[in-house]
């Protein structure tokens, strides 16, 4: 099920009540339809992903990060920040040493070069539901 059509469905459900809390008093409210949300649901049509045009590198990359003045990418940040043991910090931020743990299957990293940072929605799925 694509994500916009689920807010879309649920866009228009809450729309459906805007009406009742606008009606100025002298006025006859009209009548809502009620459903329950499993129904609602149920109601949002699924279309096809279309990843026709998509090319990772149209996106910008890792931006300067927070500190501007240290170097290191919103990347490099976010291992810095999930490492458990600390990796060394050189010149320009390049991470040496360090270990990541996977949160899905408890696999330890060693090379920040092998892990892959991405958005909460990866790009390529956002393109796909677009």
């Amino acid at each position: 099920m694509v994500i916009k059509n689920l807010v879309r469905g649920f866009g228009a459900l809450s729309l459906a009540l805007v009406p009742l809390l606008s009606v100025p008093a002298a006025q006859a409210a009209p009548t809502a339809e009620v459903t329950t949300l499993a129904d609602a649901v149920g109601l949002v049509q699924a279309t096809e992903e279309n990843r026709t045009g998509y090319t990772r590198s149209s996106f910008k990359h890792w931006n300067s990060g927070d500190d501007k003045a240290d170097g290191c990418s919103t990347r490099n940040e976010v291992l810095l920040a999930e490492a458990v043991v600390a990796p060394t910090v050189e010149a320009g931020c390049k991470l040496t040493g360090g270990s990541w743990v996977s949160y899905y299957d408890g696999q330890e990293v060693t090379s920040a070069g092998s892990l892959d940072i991405d958005h909460m929605v990866p790009l390529a799925e956002a393109w796909d539901s677009k």
